[in-house]
């Protein structure tokens, strides 16, 4: 597209120039007198800077520049706001990685505290104790038990 964009370029400068060559403005200077002239006209044109040191004066000059910058738009603006949406998928691919691979060390100890569970004969196996949440404690305090008379014989 963008050799496409830059023989647009070329031929609308050119068309341009040869609309405008013998056409004067309120000055009574002729805006593009060289195709260099129109050529710089083109290339401000397309970068969407807009200086105004050349405008075309005729309605045909009008006409072209008209129909120059909506194909401007297409060949040489559509295409960077496409790679700049591609841009910022790729940042948005990279972020769901990244979120995808904090889960991970999570996902594979659950994975092994169950096959731990599973696995073990006796279920108060130290292999997958520490895995296994207490109940809480009761605070009640219990009162400690009067110790037994020994009876005297």
């Amino acid at each position: 597209t963008l050799y496409i964009g830059f023989l647009g370029l070329i031929f609308s400068s050119y068309f341009v120039y040869l609309a405008e060559k013998d056409a004067v403005n309120e000055s009574g200077r002729i805006e593009f007198g060289s195709y260099a002239d129109a050529l710089w006209w083109g290339v401000v044109t397309v970068t969407t800077i807009g200086y105004g040191d050349k405008v075309p004066q005729t309605w045909v000059g009008k006409t072209i520049a008209s129909c120059f910058s909506v194909f401007a738009i297409s060949f040489f603006a559509l295409p960077a706001g496409i790679l700049g949406s591609g841009f910022a998928l790729k940042v948005q691919q990279k972020q769901r990685q990244k979120h995808f691979n904090r889960q991970i060390p999570a996902a594979a100890s659950l994975i092994q505290t169950a096959w731990r569970c599973y696995a073990a004969e006796n279920p108060d196996s130290a292999t997958w104790k520490i895995y296994v949440r207490k109940p809480a404690r009761s605070h009640t305090l219990l009162s400690p038990s009067p110790k037994p008379k020994k009876s005297v014989m």
